[in-house]
């Protein structure tokens, strides 16, 4: 892949990241998803009563979903394989995971359970776990570790893609028992299934599922 072929490709990328987050919150988390349906030009709306807010709303799983249909875009009109578009990424994404959710915990954003624990941070005066740096090292540095070390172990292309989407999904799932609710919805069941950790499972099952199907078959990811 040349370096030309790869800045055309971010740009399709960074559109469907952008898309994707943005209508993944709208879809999953947003409680008036309704009226943005029905008012489709207030979804990227930065104004609120004439006055700036910035667009707020942002779903990771949102943003991945739009990533994949930008990268399938893109590989549909250029040929470049869709399986070894998504390996380089599996590599990458994970180390810049890192810096978004240190930025999260320095805007005191996405924040943990209250908690009594030692090193618990303080947040609006309630002890709180640091659950945004849990998922920088969790989802990040370790899934990174891991993706890097078995790299030339894969079996086909886009066997990477489909590690990443399990191992992020499964500690997603396991750090959201650490991560407070989202206030809009709450638990869906008890005190302790939150939306993110639904989504982040089955993340995680639909990827060892094609990892299962793709591996049985010798086949490339498209």
């Amino acid at each position: 892949i040349t370096k030309d072929q790869l800045d055309d490709y971010f740009v399709y990328a960074e559109i469907g990241v952008i898309l994707g987050a943005r209508l993944g919150y709208i879809l999953f988390y947003d409680t008036h998803t309704m009226y943005y349906l029905t008012n489709p030009w207030q979804i990227f709306n930065p104004f609120i009563d004439g006055q700036f807010v910035g667009i707020r709303g942002m779903s990771f799983h949102g943003a991945i979903l739009g990533f994949l249909v930008g990268s399938y875009l893109y590989h549909r009109r250029h040929g470049i394989p869709f399986g070894r578009l998504m390996d380089l990424v599996a590599v990458s994404v994970p180390l810049a995971y890192v810096f978004g959710r240190i930025g999260n915990f320095l805007n005191q954003e996405l924040v943990g359970r209250a908690t009594d624990v030692p090193w618990g941070i303080y947040v609006y005066d309630t002890l709180r776990h640091p659950s945004q740096l849990y998922e920088a090292f969790v989802e990040g540095i370790v899934v990174f570790v891991i993706i890097y070390a078995y790299r030339h172990r894969k079996a086909f292309e886009g066997e990477l893609i489909l590690l990443y989407g399990f191992l992020y999904g499964i500690g997603r799932g396991l750090v959201e028992f650490y991560r407070a609710p989202d206030a809009q919805i709450g638990y869906l069941a008890g005190q302790w299934l939150t939306l993110g950790m639904a989504l982040s499972f089955a993340m995680a099952g639909v990827s060892a599922i094609l990892w299962v199907y793709f591996k049985r078959n010798r086949r490339k990811v498209v």
